[in-house]
Parts: C-alpha cells; structure tokens; sequence
C-alpha cells in the first residue's frame, strides 16, 4: 500500500456532490408541504449534512482509507447513526405523514443485518480494497438503513416504552461487534493489518482502540434517545397511578 499524506481532505466527488443535491431536495420537499418548519429541524438537517462531509471529504476520510480502523469505525456510525437520527429529526411531521409507514421490527432488523454483514471480515477488506464501488455501496446503505432504523422512533406511532425498548435492543444487538474487536487478540482485517502506521499504533492496539470508540460513540446517541423515551414513559405511568 502506497502511503497518503494522513492530513490531506479527500474531496469525495459523490459527497461534494450528493449532499447539496439532498440538501436541494430536502429545501423543496419542505417548501411545497407550505407549512413553515421549524428551525430546529432546518439546523437538524444541515447539521446532518455537515457531519456527513466531516467524515467524507476531511483527512477523517484519507485516515481511515488507508491507515486507521478505529478512525473508520467511527466514520461508520457516524454515517448509520448519527447523521441519519439528525436527517429523520429534521423531517417535519406533515411531510412525513406522507412517507408510507415503516415497521419497527423489520427496520431495526435489516440495520442491524447490513452493519453485520459490512463488518465481516472478508467484505470489509473488500470493500477497503474498491474505494470507489464497494465502500461507497457500504456508506450509502449505511445511511439509508439508519434513517429505516430512526424513523419508527421519531416519527412511528409506538409508545415510548416500546420507543425506549427499541433504541435499547438496536444499541444491544449491534455493541457486540465493537465489543469482539476489542477483546480479539488478533488483527480481524487483513487490510489494515498491512496499512502503514500512524500515531505509533500497532494494528492490534488500532482495533483495541476502535472496539472501545465505536462502542462509546454509539451508546452517547442510542442511551441519550433512550434516556429521554424512559423518562416519558416513567412519566405516562405516574399520570396514569
């Protein structure tokens, strides 16, 4: 593997272009609905964009293309979590009522199957390994089964026990994989195995570290969500005592 400057911004052209056509889109979608949206969801929405370029044009994407797992692993959930939690939030509710209904169930199910199957082995160093089919293929499903994943909790007619047992079941379904890499005395991915070092990190002290990273950056987002669906729902049940 040839060496990148670390530091340098990638540029992705499909980021540079896409989010300014989603942007448009979005903008459109919420003009001709004819209700004002509030700003809070407008600042939802760019900031879901925002994150979405922090991870694809910054040298964040060059690190983790070429030397660092723990730097891609956060990458991933910022692209299935984060950004698509935002990108549902800045939906306003008349323009999703118009969106066809998206089950609980098979949502969480097929988001949790697709960051299964990514994080295998043998299709994450394929993936690696084809920057420009593959791993595009892997961000964008990425996100499209993030925003399946936060719907039913943001816009879905599930009370917020369920809402709350739901964030908690996608957290618990999904930590084990950070979880193993963290624990594995091995390197899993034989393309970052062979990367160049960075930072005097060895490729099992990487993978220790991304274990951890990713497990912590996806319980800020799912226990602040599940966090405040509790707290409604221990409030529902004092109402009703």
């Amino acid at each position: 593997m040839v060496p990148a400057d670390p530091y340098a911004w990638s540029w992705n052209p499909e980021a540079l272009v896409l989010v300014p056509l989603l942007t448009i889109a979005y903008a459109w979608a919420i003009r001709r609905e004819g209700e004002r949206t509030p700003r809070w969801r407008i600042a939802c929405w760019v900031a879901a964009m925002l994150l979405v370029w922090a991870v694809t044009i910054t040298p964040v994407e060059t690190i983790s293309l070429r030397y660092l797992l723990s730097v891609h692993l956060i990458q991933n959930v910022v692209l299935a979590e984060w950004a698509p939690l935002l990108a549902v939030l800045a939906i306003p509710v008349g323009l999703a009522a118009r969106v066809p209904r998206v089950p609980a169930i098979p949502a969480l199910l097929v988001w949790v199957v697709n960051y299964g199957v990514w994080h295998l082995p043998w299709v994450y160093d394929a993936a690696l390994r084809h920057p420009h089919t593959l791993l595009h293929l892997e961000h964008a499903m990425y996100f499209l089964t993030g925003l399946a994943l936060w719907w039913p909790v943001v816009h879905g007619a599930l009370s917020p026990g369920a809402k709350a047992a739901y964030v908690f079941a996608a957290f618990l379904l999904a930590s084990p994989i950070g979880l193993m890499m963290a624990l594995v005395p091995e390197p899993i991915y034989a393309f970052y195995e062979e990367a160049p070092r960075l930072w005097g990190l060895s490729p099992i002290l990487d993978q220790q570290i991304a274990g951890v990273a990713m497990a912590a950056a996806e319980a800020v987002v799912f226990f602040a969500v599940f966090a405040l669906f509790f707290v409604r729902f221990l409030r529902e049940q004092d109402a009703g005592t």
